[in-house]
């Protein structure tokens, strides 16, 4: 991948990572670094290459707190509001995960939030944005009815727009998994995050790669969506109508930041079918006894499906985004995806 200038004000410094750490700490816990080696088989088996320690290490993100990564930037962000902003309130728009984040983080901070969400969101999504504390408006079939909506709630109420991955504090935030990866996996060989508009990947990338650089990093998304790919293969950003299984994933378009960032610190987008996002949320049920939204799944399906370029040894890690899934689905997906490997018994 090209690198942007070394001075570029939209690439996230290492240092803003390490001051979004001291601010979560005590506030966000660190995620379980998770080990499997019926996952580093399969991996084996995929691409004939054996992992350092014949383990597969998984980041639970999907353990964190309202059951994704996305806390970790909330926080950041509205710690960062004035008075001004607190006093009027926070708006987001988001299929799900930003949304319970927000609303939870807005909770503890005492700032009033509004979360405008598609009508189709994962109801268990929508429930648990209200149970945190929020308004929620659905609103659109479609993200630009969606986000027409949100803007005209928070022009009408004076609220601050809180987005959901082109934002400083936001992407240091998220970075914070990258610093704790770095941390608890010395040698790392190679470093797998699933994509949507790039705030976690970037992040992640940019923790890593400035603490460990000699690190690759690789971003998932899934065919249906690919927001972040697109706008560096144009060299800008731009629009794209996501579909995929992965709604965690289904962001309308990367942002300037993401993209300045992804140049910088990428080695490369990796594409996963829904077919094999929806086998590895099986693969983690049967076999590692974890429950997975599919985008919390990506990167692991690119692992297990032999999309990963991997050396011999490498210590390599797999970001588990999220964990939110009406059980109805989850046992729809379950049922229904081709196994990776042989049988079922979980380890």
């Amino acid at each position: 991948m090209a690198h942007s200038d070394p001075g570029d004000p939209l690439v996230v410094p290492l240092s803003a990572i390490l001051d979004a750490r001291s601010l979560l700490a005590g506030v966000i816990e660190p995620t379980p670094m998770l080990a499997s080696r019926e996952a580093a088989r399969e991996v084996r088996r995929a691409t004939g290459v054996n992992l350092a320690d014949a383990t597969l290490h998984l980041k639970a993100e999907h353990r964190q707190v309202t059951g994704s990564f996305k806390p970790r930037g909330a926080t950041v962000r509205i710690s960062h509001l004035d008075a001004a902003a607190r006093e009027a309130g926070v708006i987001v728009i988001s299929a799900g995960n930003h949304a319970q984040a927000v609303a939870w983080a807005a909770r503890a901070a005492g700032v009033r939030a509004t979360a405008v969400m598609p009508v189709h969101a994962v109801r268990a999504k929508v429930d648990a944005t209200r149970g945190y504390g929020a308004e929620v408006v659905l609103a659109g079939d479609t993200i630009g009815e969606t986000w027409a909506r949100m803007e005209e709630i928070r022009d009408a109420r004076g609220l601050t727009f809180l987005h959901p991955f082109d934002d400083a504090d936001v992407v240091a935030g998220q970075g914070t998994v990258g610093l704790e990866i770095v941390r608890e996996l010395p040698d790392l060989g190679v470093v797998v995050v699933p994509v949507g508009g790039g705030g976690l990947t970037c992040g992640i990338a940019a923790a890593v790669k400035e603490s460990a650089p000699g690190t690759r990093v690789y971003g998932v998304e899934p065919e249906g969506s690919t927001a972040l790919s697109s706008a560096l293969a144009a060299g800008r950003v731009v629009p794209v109508e996501p579909r995929s299984i992965a709604d965690g994933l289904g962001a309308p378009f990367a942002g300037e930041r993401t993209l300045a960032m992804a140049r910088r610190y990428l080695d490369g987008i990796l594409l996963v079918s829904d077919a094999e996002i929806a086998s590895a949320m099986r693969f983690a049920w049967e076999r590692m006894d974890e429950v997975l939204e599919p985008a919390g799944a990506a990167a692991l399906a690119a692992l297990l499906a032999g999309r990963v370029p991997l050396r011999r040894q490498d210590r390599v890690c797999a970001v588990l985004s999220g964990g939110n899934v009406d059980r109805d689905r989850f046992d729809a997906l379950v049922s229904a995806a081709a196994p990776f490997g042989g049988g079922t018994a979980a380890g």
